[in-house]
């Protein structure tokens, strides 16, 4: 059979529809095929703005002798990982337990009942030719023992990792966790650990949280001084605003060059609740500007937002962003391209390949209009380069963590362009996303995907709504993200605690995923607990209150251990003890002083709505009237309530009470 991507939806797989490999997408007709044949399966993982996918892409799936070598022993699967997490987390839990590291491109051997037997990541033509032939040969002769190994490893992913027994995060266990990351602070560069270092979002998030529950200076500190490195370092992009993948030095100064949207909507929830917290001027030029990325560069035309950017652009790693002095004064002229190159950190040695620099601005500028007008005479240059690829597919939970970032940035910077982002962005992905009550993963082109959705796409994008409902005080989307807890609840539930990756109801692999760990993007565990927690704040719910909480202590046990790789869990816990802390504003025009000063506030378990009394479908506007005509503030725990408030000092003064008690 020919390859048979042609009608694939992701960019991804779209990317290897020419290649002579028989591809085809994963399904049961592919593990149909293998059985007919007597064949294993050579699995392919990556998307579409991978570097090292791309190389192996060149190397071997456009080889010929690897294609013959292919399709003559194997039935051939491509998976995008991002419109597949599920089949991407059963096979890289089985990589990196036989391998003792894990990456993409993934490559794993299957039996034909899709049990995995040896996998791996990366090979060169070379090496990927001899492992095929050795797949092959031990297929051919050793059957039994292929199938044997098959089955254990089987066992063991269905056996799924042991997370410990259930631990809540009380206020000693988040101290003890901000400690621990204390110890593992890069205190000259920022981050934590060596290099490759990943811009570490939710860690930077829960720091927030602790420093606002208990005043500690150290939390604060590390997250101002990652959030100054970062965005002062070749991670971010100093032309046109956002970030990166990861730096692949320990400086932040040469980043692995693709831009994803899980990374920037996360980076700027944390640059937006840095500038609530210090005032930093900037941390919120760093917000607004990866905000205007985002709606720039990412937003698709039916007002959904994009995945990435790739990493290559005309061939090359990074082509689109890296400069030599040369080219700075062909763009700037003489004087100009000079004085940019030492604001830039830009050095005839280069910081890159082939004698070219990142551009880092570890000053800010001392003209700031000379250098406005120098980064758009840049910026005009640099859109004449070659352009890294976009994968326009659109993900149900990042553009849930987007929805989140542009409705809180929106209200806090008073940007009424995000909060309008925000909400268009939610009404796509409800519109297309939703069919017959169930989510589904993603869409390209308005035309939703078969994947069903996760359980991060339903705790991220309850996440989401129930931001914008804070943000404009309409029901609409407290009721959304009502109804999709509630398929949560319903199908992804795991009795011993924490939710399956899965529904109940989803196709059945080798293993019923579920992991704890927050790695790239909150995991479904905590990414459900931080929007029942927020839900239970909003309508004082206990259902949702006890499920967070179960939530919370399943993944206890690793948080403990490894705060680095529960730093979303960490910060829902935080939600989960400070709150939860309520404030209803009520009133018209009259009530934008008093709702700016709610929003003000820093504490993690408080939510904010504001509206007119008795607003429909608004459970924290009910019964709150004005006070003498006027606009009131009504600040509350666990909806028992003091007496109102109608000035902004009285709200002030509340809000430092209850934080206080």
């Amino acid at each position: 059979m020919p390859n048979r991507l042609a009608a694939a939806t992701s960019p991804y797989l779209l990317q290897h529809k020419d290649n002579p490999v028989h591809w085809q997408e994963w399904g049961e007709a592919a593990f149909a095929e293998a059985r007919e044949r007597g064949v294993p399966i050579l699995l392919s993982v990556g998307y579409a703005a991978c570097h090292w996918c791309h190389v192996m892409a060149h190397e071997s799936f456009e080889d010929e002798a690897v294609a013959a070598a292919v399709n003559r022993d194997f039935v051939a699967v491509k998976v995008d990982r991002e419109e597949r997490p599920d089949v991407d987390a059963v096979y890289m839990q089985a990589t990196t337990a036989l391998t003792g590291q894990g990456g993409w491109p993934m490559t794993c051997f299957l039996t034909p009942d899709g049990e995995p037997f040896y996998c791996g990541t990366y090979f060169p033509r070379a090496q990927f030719l001899q492992l095929l032939a050795g797949v092959t040969e031990a297929w051919t002769r050793r059957r039994h023992e292929v199938l044997a190994s098959g089955g254990r490893i089987a066992a063991f992913l269905d056996a799924g990792l042991d997370a410990g027994s259930p631990a809540a995060l009380d206020a000693a266990a988040l101290d003890a966790a901000a400690a621990r990351l204390g110890a593992g602070f890069d205190a000259r560069h920022g981050g934590f650990g060596g290099a490759p270092k990943f811009p570490p979002s939710m860690v930077l998030e829960f720091l927030l949280r602790h420093h606002a529950r208990t005043g500690a200076a150290a939390s604060l500190a590390m997250v101002a001084r990652t959030g100054e490195a970062m965005a002062r370092g070749g991670i971010y992009d100093q032309l046109a605003g956002g970030f990166a993948r990861y730096s692949v030095d320990a400086g932040w100064v040469v980043p692995h060059f693709e831009k994803m949207l899980y990374d920037n909507a996360q980076l700027l929830r944390v640059y937006v609740h840095l500038w609530r917290a210090t005032g930093s001027a900037l941390a919120a030029r760093v917000a607004r500007e990866t905000a205007d990325f985002l709606l720039r560069d990412l937003t698709t035309p039916e007002g959904g937002l994009a995945s990435s950017l790739d990493a290559d652009a005309g061939g090359h790693e990074g082509l689109t962003y890296v400069w030599t002095t040369a080219q700075l004064v062909d763009a700037l002229g003489r004087e100009d391209g000079i004085r940019a190159a030492r604001l830039l950190a830009v050095s005839d040695h280069g910081s890159f390949e082939r004698g070219t620099s990142t551009l880092r601005l570890p000053e800010d500028p001392d003209d700031g209009a000379w250098w406005a007008d120098a980064r758009g005479r840049l910026l005009a240059a640099r859109a004449g380069r070659a352009q890294p690829a976009r994968d326009d597919k659109v993900v149900t939970s990042w553009n849930g963590l987007a929805i989140a970032a542009l409705a809180e940035a929106g209200t806090l910077l008073a940007e009424p362009r995000y909060l309008a982002a925000a909400r268009r962005c939610a009404d796509v992905v409800l519109a297309t996303h939703l069919v017959d009550g169930r989510l589904r993963r993603a869409s390209r082109g308005g035309v939703v995907g078969h994947a069903a959705g996760v359980a991060d796409d339903h705790g991220d994008l309850a996440e989401g709504l129930l931001a914008l409902h804070q943000a404009t005080g309409e029901p609409r989307w407290l009721e959304a993200a009502g109804a999709i807890l509630e398929t949560a609840l319903t199908r992804f539930a795991d009795p011993a605690g924490g939710f399956f990756d899965v529904a109940d109801d989803a196709e059945r692999l080798v293993a019923r995923p579920k992991n704890l760990a927050d790695n790239a993007e909150p995991a479904g565990t905590s990414a459900l607990a931080g929007a029942l927690v927020g839900h239970a704040a909003l309508t004082g719910s206990p259902r949702h209150r006890e499920a967070a909480e179960g939530a919370l202590a399943a993944a206890g046990t690793l948080a403990r251990q490894e705060p680095r790789f529960a730093g979303w869990t960490l910060a829902v816990a935080e939600a989960a003890l400070a709150g939860p802390l309520q404030v209803a504003v009520v009133g018209g025009d009259d009530a934008r002083k008093l709702t700016a000063v709610a929003r003000a506030g820093t504490s993690p378990g408080m939510v904010v709505v504001a509206g007119a009394p008795d607003t429909p479908g608004v459970p924290l506007l009910a019964d709150r009237p004005l006070v003498d005509g006027r606009a009131a503030a009504y600040v509350c725990r666990g909806f028992v309530c003091d007496r109102p408030v109608t000035t902004t000092a009285a709200l002030e003064a509340a809000l430092v009470a209850v934080r206080s008690s």
